[in-house]
């Protein structure tokens, strides 16, 4: 009876002990995970896109000054004035060749009212009060596409305007080319034609390699890529920089 009772207490502390030891008080590590730590994770930033492909109604024109110092001060006291007539500064940009010409580029919200004040004769008389001394050239071209990418300042940049048989033949392959310009230093700015007709083309590129673009110019190559958008007329090229932006 002895023994029994004495192998029962065995037994029990042999029981307790395997518990205590199943249990993990004070000799088993446990890791927890806590779902309210930080993740530290850095997510990848994209940078905002600098393609514009929303239609817009832009206003171009381009003459010579007798001086821009004096023009530009002139020219900007008239704002109040191009607001009203749904036309917003833009651009201004200064020929290669002839800093004294002058390109303005400005953003068109209203055109009826801006074609009206295209027409108006005071705007003659203001134009010549400022110092305007030749011809003056405007448009109104509606812009398809557009890269609002921030270039060095000084970058040159051409204006190329002709006529094509078909906007979409053309369009199509103006795109295609695309690497080959690129491979010749130029990249593409504004893709845009006449709001009235899209046969004529305007476009405005941006120079990076100056020997490799001037070359491409001339190039048998470039002439092939006019012939096979459809060209009609020769390029007209203007070469200008930015001399300042609103």
């Amino acid at each position: 009876m002895k023994h029994l009772r004495f192998c029962g207490l065995l037994f029990t502390a042999a029981v307790g002990l395997l518990l205590t030891s199943c249990s993990g008080g004070g000799s088993e590590k446990t890791t927890t995970t806590d779902s309210t730590a930080a993740d530290t994770t850095v997510a990848a930033v994209k940078p905002p896109s600098t393609i514009v492909t929303t239609p817009e109604f832009m206003g171009i024109v381009i003459h010579k000054v007798a001086n821009y110092a004096k023009w530009l001060p002139a020219y900007e006291s008239d704002d109040s004035l191009r607001l009203a007539n749904g036309i917003h500064n833009y651009v201004i940009g200064r020929g290669l060749m002839d800093t004294n010409t002058v390109m303005v580029a400005v953003k068109i919200t209203d055109t009826a009212k801006a074609f009206a004040f295209m027409k108006d004769s005071r705007l003659k008389a203001v134009m010549k009060k400022s110092g305007v001394t030749s011809v003056v050239s405007m448009s109104v071209i509606l812009a398809v596409w557009q890269d609002t990418a921030m270039l060095p300042p000084g970058t040159i940049r051409a204006r190329t305007t002709y006529t094509v048989k078909d906007w979409d033949v053309w369009l199509k392959n103006f795109e295609d080319g695309k690497q080959e310009r690129m491979d010749n230093g130029i990249l593409s700015r504004v893709v845009s034609h006449d709001a009235m007709d899209n046969h004529k083309i305007s476009l405005v590129t941006a120079v990076t390699d100056t020997a490799k673009a001037f070359a491409y110019y001339k190039s048998d190559k470039l002439k092939a890529r006019f012939v096979a958008g459809g060209a009609t007329t020769p390029p007209a090229r203007w070469l200008f920089t930015i001399a300042k932006r609103y």
